[in-house]
């Protein structure tokens, strides 16, 4: 899993890159198919802005989250992304 960080207004330190990678790391044992994540950081006044692309076998998923801390919102967009992963797996297994 490739996991690409990016900043907008805001520079990457390496506890969010930390805390980032965690998060993902969770996320891959819920399901193992995930290939690609790109996550965009950005700061409008006072407001802190999480989104990411998730690249799935077979789709593309994508959440965000605005909050006034940027672990928060980070914290919060995993947790909308966990719930798309989960509907997707259920939609892929077999109905039988």
């Amino acid at each position: 899993m490739q996991v690409i960080i990016t900043g907008l207004h805001l520079e990457v330190t390496d506890a969010l890159r930390a805390h980032i990678d965690a998060k993902f790391e969770k996320l891959a044992r819920h399901f193992d198919n995930v290939t690609d994540v790109h996550v965009i950081l950005s700061v409008e006044k006072l407001v802190q802005k999480a989104e990411a692309t998730l690249q799935l076998s077979g789709a593309k998923l994508f959440a965000e989250d605005h909050q006034e801390d940027m672990y928060a919102a980070i914290d919060a967009m995993v947790e909308k992304l966990e719930r798309q992963i989960t509907k997707h797996k259920e939609k892929t297994g077999s109905h039988r």
